[in-house]
């Protein structure tokens, strides 16, 4: 579950509504391409815009959608008593793990954060994956609390920033993370133009967004990586160069509910507002990319 390509699908909303049908065809998509897991309501799944009610439908159709490829779902919340109720919602959904980000208003310290993880911890019966997004939670986890929530019942994984794009300094960064882990703790990569760099350097999973719109365009990479054919991961990376640009630019989020949205897997203006989608002018760009490196 926690090596491989973890899938994160869009959470499409239609007139402002979770609209599951889009949803279960995003899931069964995934399953069909053979993707290793699937991560719902992470990120690029608006878990943050969602509410309760909301949260524990997703996790129910996308468990319901995913057979046997197994689902992780994001319970990060503001509140520790709500994070612990998400939590016991994606377990009593089915979910296969769960994915906590220290989500937060007030700048939160490491004792605070640990805390966090040691209370949700105690009540979970399926694994948890440690999720360090410093973009959206403006928290920097150290290797030392990595080290220490690792040790808590039932972490089995972190899902890292982007490592650096240099291949040296991206196995240092990843080296230093595995010696302050136990090795039963799984390192996963995020950021996908990152991708192929953290995989050759030494991480066992990559947590992709685009990769749960159109997993058929990233899985060689992943592949490539996994059997250790370091060069054909560079070079699907390098050959998806274009897409990481737009990224950059706009948010992958909003490239790829554009992508998800040229395609018609969802309803047009899927994003939960006041988030806004691309331009015109970038959704024509969008589409030329997707002809142009035959995203499907």
């Amino acid at each position: 579950m926690f090596t491989g390509l973890s899938a994160f699908p869009l959470t499409p909303l239609n007139d402002d509504r979770f609209d599951e049908q889009a949803y279960t065809g995003l899931v069964t998509r995934l399953v069909e391409a053979g993707v290793d897991s699937v991560g719902a309501l992470g990120s690029t799944g608006s878990y943050a815009y969602l509410d309760r009610e909301e949260r524990g439908r997703v996790a129910r159709a996308a468990v319901r959608s995913a057979g046997e490829v197994p689902v992780i779902v994001g319970i990060g919340a503001l509140r520790t008593s709500l994070v612990r109720a998400l939590a016991e919602d994606a377990q009593e959904a089915g979910a296969a793990a769960v994915m906590l980000a220290p989500v937060s208003y007030q700048q939160l310290t490491d004792e605070e954060v640990f805390g966090l993880y040691e209370e949700v911890t105690t009540d979970l019966s399926v694994p948890l994956v440690v999720y360090d997004n410093p973009g959206t939670t403006h928290f920097t986890f150290s290797n030392g609390l990595y080290a220490r929530i690792a040790e808590l019942p039932n972490v089995a994984a972190i899902k890292i920033p982007p490592v650096p794009l240099d291949p040296s300094a991206a196995r240092e960064r990843v080296g230093a993370i595995r010696e302050a882990v136990p090795d039963h703790v799984s390192i996963g990569v995020s950021g996908d133009s990152a991708a192929a760099t953290g995989l050759n350097s030494g991480c066992q999973a990559w947590y992709s967004v685009v990769g749960g719109t159109v997993p058929d365009t990233v899985l060689p990479l992943a592949r490539a990586a996994l059997k250790g054919d370091s060069a054909a991961a560079v070079a699907e990376s390098e050959r998806l160069k274009p897409l990481w640009e737009m990224f950059a630019a706009h948010g992958s989020l909003r490239v790829t509910a554009a992508i998800a949205e040229h395609l018609g897997l969802v309803a047009p203006h899927c994003l939960p507002r006041p988030v806004l989608g691309l331009s015109n002018t970038d959704r024509e760009r969008v589409a030329r990319l997707a002809e142009e490196l035959h995203l499907a």
